[in-house]
């Protein structure tokens, strides 16, 4: 049974994707546009702008931890940021194939999340930005309900890509691998942009960095302490503590496999909200 300390989290994730998840007219006409496509096409997205960006500001750490130099990325290069996410955003997405349309929500999550966060630079924490979006997001800050963006005409918000179109249409879990909210809690910001012919074998290397690494798992005797990602979101990892030990087995390496043989249950989640910038 979930106590408590985990039904909180949890009741506070359902909370905010509601506005996305819940306008049942709006969501259906998100699903509508940008329906994945069930086939394969030769039409990619040119992402070579953001790989560049990525290679030159993010910074992999001793610790496992890719962190972002937000400081020199906005004095140098967030022009030619602005400039790729307008080029995203005036992308036809019905005309990509589904892994490239995968690829295509990702990098436009990814590349917004550090386009807002250089917009408000310095800041300790990305939920000390926020744009607006309801009284939820009054509440728990970030910027993730504002709709600050437009695709092919329609405002979409980062909740909505990640929510309605991501988690809700391609229904894949590693997506929590993929999308990063600019934290330290979260799996690393790639050093290389997604694309579609690479994408599952990006997706399986980010699964399995995030597992294997302190903010993913920790053993401390014989309880287990793993991430809140999979506690906000367990339905994507089966429900229960099983099925999110089994996902996580799924990516671990064969030392820690050996150490998770006989573990049962998940002792205690956890999450560190700093921004994830290279100056500290």
């Amino acid at each position: 049974m979930l106590s408590l300390k985990r039904l909180l989290p949890l009741a506070l994730v359902f909370l905010g994707a509601m506005p996305a998840l819940g306008q049942g007219a709006r969501a259906s006409s998100i699903e509508a546009a940008f329906a994945p496509s069930a086939t394969q096409t030769a039409a990619v997205v040119d992402h070579r702008d953001w790989d560049a960006l990525l290679k030159a500001h993010v910074r992999p750490a001793e610790d496992g931890l890719n962190r972002v130099d937000y400081r020199r990325f906005k004095a140098e290069s967030q022009a030619k940021l602005k400039s790729y996410v307008t080029r995203l955003e005036a992308t036809d997405v019905s005309k990509l194939g589904r892994a490239e349309q995968f690829a295509y929500w990702v990098n436009l999550y990814n590349s917004k999340t550090v386009d807002i966060v250089l917009d408000h630079y310095p800041v300790r924490s990305i939920r000390d930005i926020n744009l607006g979006g309801g009284l939820f997001a009054a509440i728990t800050g970030g910027p993730w309900k504002a709709k600050s963006l437009n695709v092919g005409g329609r405002p979409l918000s980062l909740d909505d890509i990640e929510h309605v179109i991501l988690r809700g249409m391609f229904m894949d879990y590693r997506v929590h691998f993929a999308v990063n909210c600019a934290s330290v809690g979260c799996p690393n910001v790639s050093r290389d942009a997604f694309t579609g012919a690479d994408l599952d074998a990006h997706l399986e290397r980010n699964a399995s960095a995030f597992v294997n690494s302190p903010r993913g798992i920790k053993l401390i005797g014989d309880r287990v302490h793993v991430s809140s990602i999979f506690n906000w979101f367990r339905a994507d990892f089966g429900g229960t503590d099983q099925g999110v030990l089994d996902h996580i087995r799924r990516h671990a390496s064969p030392e820690l496999k050996i150490r998770l043989a006989k573990v049962t249950g998940i002792y205690d989640y956890f999450y560190d909200w700093s921004l994830n910038d290279a100056s500290r």
